[in-house]
């Protein structure tokens, strides 16, 4: 996988090079996908297509996972994707989970913070610490499991030409060059993309003027296991600094230099082991397992879709890792994605659904950088009025909550809600609460009619889903019905009935065993329906399942609506 790096690096699982029957074939072999780039999205990206059957082929320039820890802070909606993929229950068992934090104002504690309410009632935790090279393996060893995933290592891009009826890829291997051609190309290979390179594209954004050092430490310490963040520490005076505990004894510290330091110098363990002597104290015993320089990145591609190739993670959009925005955000492109080219690719929605892949996550994208960006002002003020306002913030914030809220070390990736989506239909009236239009489905404990517990998001998977909130006294005659009618739609619709407590509930419905969903989550009354996609994104809800309507909503959702507005503005352009 692409390192991308020759820094200090920790020991990496290597991968045989073999070579395909492609590249003896006297003309490019064609298929439905292709991916560039085996790091944690791409293999995502792999596995989403194989669990619906359809055939990829991922190519990645390298034959190892990733060197250093890099992307280690993987949020909740993160590990539910995964968990969707097969993974989840792996990474969790290996990472560290963590829900407490404190922020340190020089060597004053200022405040602590505690995530368990996010955490209670959800299958998975609120954030949990793995490195990232742990993370590439577990999906490896998922991805090798699957027949229709042809896993290439040493196949390096090197040039690429995008039709409109496909695309073409020269790639470079231990044996030489040969082409392949794609229906569809997904380009997952990172910040250094060499799909974008050949193709001639740039970021647009900011680079801020700062440099960070980042040190993987494998120590035996006593410290919790909680993110503790410093603002002018006496080890690391007029900058700040970060320490996060990950599995195996390593422990990772980011640690503010400032932009006239030099990345070459700074990286030498002659200079980076004084330093974190300084930090840790002359008495701890620890080695380096990684070291690494990085600025500050919040930018992005104008456009993440260029014909038939899709831009996903660090090659469509790059933030600072303050907060955990970069490789979560990719997983949440992955998500969004496939399950629109997978219907794409069985004719049963237009094209047009493939451009509201652009059209969300670069929403998302901006929301993160906007996020990302004030982190990144808060923590390396470049003016004294800047400076003087976030020392005061943070002298308020010993005592006080408002202040508080105002500190910002690198407020927490959340999943994006898209609630300008041309595929939402307009929300029902009467409805309160987070679960609108566009936001992704808070899971919830539930109870199967068997008496077997289980969580809602594992009966909301890779398909749409009708929730549909039942009587108490609701039997499965009753809901025949609907399940025939959700059933018969242009893409059929799976019900997921659920029950309040206490109900005899058919076989095959859920029960909302400790009313999460109806009171706290889902606003929902005996009646109510929500059309959840496959990303598990709600799409639209109402208090009573109207078919007209429901079919309404789907057909938007399918991006029907959108080719409906292709043609008539194509139609107008004509007349004019």
């Amino acid at each position: 996988m692409n390192s991308g790096s020759t820094d200090t690096a920790s020991a990496a699982t290597d991968f045989t090079y073999q070579p395909s029957p492609d590249q003896s074939a006297t003309t490019p072999v064609r298929h439905p996908v292709v991916i560039i780039g085996a790091g944690p999205v791409g293999l995502a990206a792999a596995l989403d297509l194989a669990q619906r059957g359809r055939k990829v082929v991922v190519l990645d320039d390298d034959n190892t996972v990733s060197t250093g820890s890099r992307a280690i802070c993987w949020a909740k909606r993160s590990l539910e994707i995964m968990d969707r993929l097969g993974v989840g229950d792996a990474l969790v068992e290996k990472g560290v989970t963590w829900k407490k934090g404190k922020v340190f104002f020089g060597e004053e504690q200022l405040y602590a913070f505690d995530l368990l309410q996010i955490e209670e009632g959800h299958r998975m935790p609120a954030f949990i610490n793995l490195q990232q090279y742990h993370f590439e393996a577990f999906t490896v060893r998922e991805v090798l499991k699957h027949p229709e995933i042809d896993l290439r290592w040493n196949n390096k891009l090197v040039g690429v030409e995008n039709r409109e009826d496909g695309v073409t890829l020269i790639l470079e291997t231990p044996d030489g060059e040969y082409r392949l051609a794609a229906d569809y190309m997904l380009a997952a290979d990172g910040a250094r993309s060499a799909t974008r390179r050949l193709l001639g594209l740039d970021f647009k954004g900011q680079v801020f003027k700062d440099r960070f050092l980042i040190a993987d430490v494998i120590m035996k310490a006593d410290f919790p296991t909680e993110r503790w963040f410093w603002f002018d520490p006496p080890f690391n005076k007029g900058q700040s600094a970060l320490l996060h505990k990950q599995p195996d004894d390593v422990w990772r510290i980011d640690l503010q230099l400032g932009w006239d330091a030099d990345p070459e110098e700074e990286r030498k363990p002659e200079n980076v082991i004084p330093r974190l002597k300084a930090m840790l104290g002359d008495d701890v015993e620890f080695e380096l397992e990684w070291v690494s320089v990085y600025t500050f990145q919040c930018r992005r591609l104008e456009k993440f879709r260029h014909g038939r190739i899709f831009f996903i993670g660090d090659s469509a959009h790059q933030v600072s890792p303050f907060g955990a925005r970069g490789a979560n955000s990719g997983l949440q492109d992955i998500d969004n994605l496939i399950w629109k080219l997978d219907l794409v690719l069985a004719g049963k929605a237009p094209e047009s659904l493939l451009e509201s892949y652009h059209a969300e996550r670069a929403y998302a994208a901006d929301e993160n950088i906007l996020n990302s960006t004030r982190s990144t002002d808060f923590i390396t003020p470049k003016s004294a009025a800047s400076r003087a306002f976030r020392d005061a913030t943070l002298e308020l914030a010993r005592d006080h909550d408002f202040a508080r809220r105002l500190v910002n070390s690198g407020r927490l990736s959340l999943p994006s809600t898209y609630s300008e989506s041309a595929l939402n239909s307009p929300d029902s009236l009467g409805f309160i609460g987070a679960m609108v239009p566009g936001a992704p489905c808070a899971d919830a404990p539930v109870t199967t009619a068997e008496g077997r517990e289980s969580w809602l998001l594992h009966h909301l998977s890779g398909e749409f889903c009708g929730l549909y909130f039942a009587r108490a006294d609701e039997t499965e005659d009753s809901l025949a019905q609907l399940r025939e009618t959700l059933a018969g739609l242009e893409v059929p619709v799976r019900l997921v009935p659920i029950f309040p407590p206490g109900s005899k509930a058919p076989a095959g419905a859920l029960i909302d065993s400790e009313q999460l969903m109806t009171e706290a989550r889902y606003d929902a009354r005996p009646g109510s329906l929500y059309l959840i996609r496959p990303d598990q994104h709600v799409t639209a809800r109402w208090r009573e399942a109207d078919p007209q309507a429901i079919r309404g909503a789907l057909h938007r959702a399918l991006g029907k609506g959108l080719a409906a507005a292709d043609a008539e503005a194509a139609t107008e352009g004509t007349a004019a």
